[in-house]
């Protein structure tokens, strides 16, 4: 008996603490970009994935990770004030011709850490010869 007690009371406590903790969430403009058809002679493609921060504290991106070597990305480098906005930059660098699909990990950080997975996906075909 003197257990239960002991861990239902810890777990209020531990909820009371998490709750208090500042809400750090950022919200994307959108989380996957569809380049539709791309041409192969074209190269390279960048879209821009914008976020607004809107917790009550800066957030910084820390960490973006790329699926393969073929995306690369760029991001906002310095911490996003409350209620501001700040970018992921991802470019695709098509090769061969086929239907790509391709995740953007970033890792933010303020009060809470957060993961968002953004995707590029499209098909890169060849050039029009008529």
């Amino acid at each position: 008996m003197k257990k239960s007690i002991l861990f239902i009371i810890v777990c209020t406590i531990a909820n009371m603490a998490y709750a208090q903790q500042p809400d750090t969430t950022v919200v994307f403009n959108k989380l996957v970009h569809d380049f539709g058809a791309i041409v192969k002679n074209d190269g390279a493609q960048t879209y821009s994935f914008e976020f607004t921060n809107k917790s009550t504290l800066p957030v910084t991106i820390q960490k973006v990770t790329t699926s393969c070597g073929c995306t690369t990305s760029g991001w906002t480098k310095e911490p996003v004030a409350p209620g501001a906005k700040g970018y992921v930059n991802v470019t695709y660098n098509p090769s061969g011709t086929t239907t790509f699909n391709k995740s953007i990990t970033v890792n933010i950080t303020g009060g809470k850490p957060e993961v968002f997975v953004l995707r590029i996906l499209g098909k890169v075909v060849e050039p029009d010869t008529n």
